[in-house]
C-alpha cells in the first residue's frame, strides 16, 4: 500500500549547489553587480565540479562511490495539505479514467495520459478536442510526485493547481466547473466516494483537484535493468551500457540536468533547440535572459518508449536526440552553459543509447476502475 509520508529526494553529490544555481539562474541577469559577484563565484565552483566528470575515470569513480543518488525512493511524497488516503486514491483513479469530466462525455484524462503509452500519448504534440495539434507535447506522468513545478514552462505550482485546467479548457475537455460538479453530484457512487475520501458528500472543485492529484502522485515507472545494476547486479547491463553511463556522467555531461533516480533536476534549461515565439519559461520571466527558450527537463524513465522527444515532439528518435546534443544547439545568450558541442564518436553515441535503454522497465498491469453511474 502506498505510504502517506512526505519524504525528501535523496540528494546526490553537490546537488544542493546544482539546484541553487539552476533555480536562481534567472536572477543573475536582473540583479545589480553587488549581487553578481558571489553568484559568479558559485557558478565557477559549479563549472569546476562539472569538470570532474571530464577527467578520465572520474564518472566511473563517482558512480561507484555514490550510488545512492540513483537509488529508488522508498516512499511517495504527499503534501501536508493533501495527505494520502486509500479512499482519496481510489476516487482520484475513477475521476482520471472517467469521460464524464469532458463536455462531450467522450474524453478522459487518460486520453492524453495513456498508461499503455508511459502515461503520455505518443504524439508529437497534444491532440485537442477538435483533433487539432496543440502547441506542446503531452508530458508523461511518471514520477510526477517529485516535480515541484508542472508544465513545460513551470506555470503550475503543484498537481492540485493543474488538475482542473485540461478539464475546463475549451480546446481539451471543454467542461465548465459548475457542470463538472453538477454531473458528479447526481451519481450515488460518486457521492459515496467523496464521502469516504473527505468525510462529506459535498462535491467541489478543491476536492476533485485533491483526489486527482493523489492518484497522479501514485504513478511510478517500472524498475529497469539499470536499477538492478545500481543495486549490485553487475550482469544486469552490458559493457556498452556501462560505458554509456560513464559518458552520461562524464564527457556527454547529461547528468548535469538529468540527475537523480528519476534522471531530471526538474528545472528549466535552454538546450538550443526552440525558436521564434516558442520561449518556454521566458513567457513567464520576460526580462530574464537565461530563461528565454528554457523548458522543463523531462524524466528519462521509460525514455526508449516515449518517442518523439522534446517539448514540441520535434525530435523523432533517441539517435536524433544524441545528435542534437552533440551539435550543441543554437549558440545564444540564453543557452545553458552545459550545452556545447561534445565531439562524440559513433561508438560513444551507441553506448549512450545502450545506457538509455536500460532505464525502461517492463510495463506494469494497469487495472481500470469500475466507473459509477
Amino acid at each position: 500500500m502506498t505510504k502517506a509520508i512526505k519524504v525528501k529526494k535523496r540528494p546526490s553529490k553537490f546537488r544542493w549547489l546544482d539546484e541553487m544555481i539552476a533555480n536562481r539562474r534567472w536572477a543573475v541577469a536582473d540583479r545589480p553587480s553587488t549581487v553578481m559577484k558571489p553568484l559568479v563565484i558559485l557558478g565557477a565552483i559549479a563549472i569546476a565540479i562539472s569538470l570532474i566528470g571530464l577527467v578520465p575515470g572520474g564518472a566511473a569513480a563517482d558512480r561507484e562511490n555514490d550510488p545512492d543518488q540513483y537509488k529508488w525512493p522508498e516512499q511517495i511524497p504527499y503534501p501536508t495539505d493533501n495527505p494520502y488516503s486509500e479512499a482519496k486514491l481510489k476516487l482520484g483513479r475513477m475521476l482520471f479514467f472517467d469521460p464524464i469530466l469532458s463536455g462531450s462525455g467522450s474524453r478522459s484524462c487518460a486520453n492524453c495520459h495513456n498508461p499503455g503509452l508511459s502515461w503520455a500519448d505518443g504524439q508529437p504534440r497534444a491532440v485537442g478536442l477538435a483533433q487539432d495539434q496543440l502547441p506542446l507535447r503531452t508530458p508523461t506522468l511518471l514520477g510526477v510526485a517529485w516535480i515541484p513545478k508542472l508544465g513545460w514552462n513551470g506555470r503550475f505550482r503543484d498537481l492540485e493547481s493543474v488538475a482542473i485546467t485540461p478539464i475546463t479548457s475549451p480546446k481539451m475537455m471543454n467542461l465548465a466547473e459548475a457542470s463538472m460538479v453538477e454531473r458528479l453530484s447526481v451519481i450515488p457512487g460518486y457521492i459515496d466516494a467523496f464521502k469516504n475520501a473527505f468525510g462529506t458528500a459535498e462535491i467541489d472543485r478543491g476536492k476533485i483537484e485533491q483526489a486527482l492529484a493523489t492518484f497522479e502522485r501514485s504513478i511510478m515507472p517500472s524498475r529497469g535493468r539499470f536499477d538492478s545494476w545500481i543495486d549490485g547486479d553487475k550482469t544486469a547491463i552490458d559493457k556498452s551500457a556501462a560505458r554509456g553511463f560513464d559518458l552520461f556522467n562524464g564527457k556527454a555531461n547529461c547528468a548535469a540536468c538529468h540527475s537523480g533516480w528519476a534522471f531530471t533536476d526538474a528545472s528549466f534549461h535552454d538546450i538550443g533547440s526552440a525558436k521564434g515565439d516558442d520561449r518556454g519559461r521566458g513567457d513567464l520571466f520576460a526580462n530574464s535572459v537565461m530563461l528565454q527558450y528554457a523548458f522543463k527537463t523531462p524524466t528519462l524513465r521509460d525514455v526508449a518508449r516515449r518517442a518523439p522527444y522534446m517539448h514540441d515532439g520535434s525530435v523523432p528518435t533517441l539517435d536524433a536526440v544524441i545528435d542534437l546534443y552533440d551539435r550543441g544547439g543554437i549558440d545564444r545568450p540564453s543557452r545553458a552553459p552545459e550545452i556545447h558541442p561534445l565531439g562524440l564518436t559513433n561508438t560513444e553515441k551507441a553506448d549512450l543509447i545502450a545506457f538509455l535503454q536500460t532505464l525502461t522497465g517492463e510495463p506494469g498491469v494497469i487495472q481500470y476502475p469500475v466507473l459509477p453511474r
